[in-house]
C-alpha cells in the first residue's frame, strides 16, 4: 500500500459519487436483486450491498462465485437495465450540490472520480445539475480495474493536475478507502453508503461525517478546509 501523504491544505478535492453525492446505493442493491433472482442465482441483498461500490467484475466473483462464468455476463446487462428503470427515483444527497459550489468557490478543484459506465454517469451528473463547479470526471472507459485498485484515483489526479499530497478523496464505501490509501491519497468517509465509520477509518479514513451535509457544516474545521 502506498504511504499516505502528510495532512496539508488540499488543492483538489476528489469525489465518488455513488453513495457520497447521489443516493443510489441502494438502487444499485435493488438492481443487482432482481438480476441475480433472473439468472436464477440466490444472493442475499445484504451481501450484495456489501460488495456496492466494488469493480463490477469483482462483485460478481464475490456473490456468484463458482457461476461467475456462466451468469456474470447476463447478470451485468440485467443490473444495467434494472438500474436505469430506477433512474427516476436517484436524489442528490443533503447537501451535495451546495458541498461541491461551496468547495469550487473556495478555489479548490473537484473532480469526480468514478468508475460508472459512461451513460449512467451521465444520468448522475444529470441529478447533480451542478457542472459549472466541477473540473472534471472520470469514468469506465478510463480503466480496465476499478476500486478499490487505485487507478480510477490516480487518473483524477492526473486530471487535477495535482499530486497525491495535494488532494482528498471523499467516498462512502470501504472500498473508496482503500483505493485512495493505495494512490496515497487521504480520505473522508461519508456514511452515506451504509459503511460504518469503524469500518470507513478501519479502511483508512482519517475522518468520517454522516453526509454531504454535515461535511459542509464542519468544512472550516475538516480535513478539506
Amino acid at each position: 500500500m502506498t504511504e499516505v501523504a502528510p495532512a496539508t491544505s488540499p488543492s483538489a478535492v476528489l469525489f465518488d459519487i455513488d453513495g457520497t453525492l447521489v443516493d443510489s446505493n441502494y438502487l444499485h442493491v435493488e438492481a443487482w436483486a432482481h438480476a441475480f433472482a433472473d439468472v436464477g442465482a440466490e444472493v442475499s441483498s445484504w451481501r450484495i450491498h456489501r460488495a456496492i461500490g466494488l469493480d463490477s467484475q469483482k462483485l460478481l466473483e464475490a456473490l456468484l462465485g463458482d457461476q461467475v462464468d456462466e451468469l456474470g455476463d447476463r447478470a451485468k446487462e440485467l443490473h444495467s437495465q434494472y438500474y436505469k428503470e430506477l433512474a427516476d427515483r436517484l436524489r442528490p444527497l443533503d447537501g451535495a450540490r451546495d458541498l461541491l459550489r461551496e468547495l469550487h468557490d473556495r478555489g479548490l478543484r473537484v473532480v469526480l472520480a468514478t468508475s460508472a459506465p459512461e451513460d449512467e454517469l451521465e444520468i448522475l451528473t444529470g441529478k447533480l445539475d451542478i457542472d459549472d463547479a466541477i473540473d472534471a470526471t472520470t469514468n469506465a472507459d478510463d480503466v480496465e480495474t476499478a476500486k478499490p485498485d487505485p487507478s480510477i484515483v490516480e487518473i483524477a489526479l492526473k486530471k487535477a493536475g495535482v499530486d497525491a499530497g495535494e488532494a482528498m478523496f471523499v467516498g462512502d464505501s470501504v472500498w473508496d478507502c482503500i483505493a485512495a490509501s493505495r494512490a496515497g491519497v487521504r480520505t473522508v468517509g461519508l456514511l452515506s453508503g451504509g459503511f460504518s465509520s469503524a469500518e470507513l477509518l478501519s479502511a483508512g479514513a482519517i475522518a468520517v461525517y454522516d453526509d454531504p451535509a454535515a461535511l459542509l457544516r464542519e468544512l472550516s474545521l475538516s480535513p478539506l478546509a
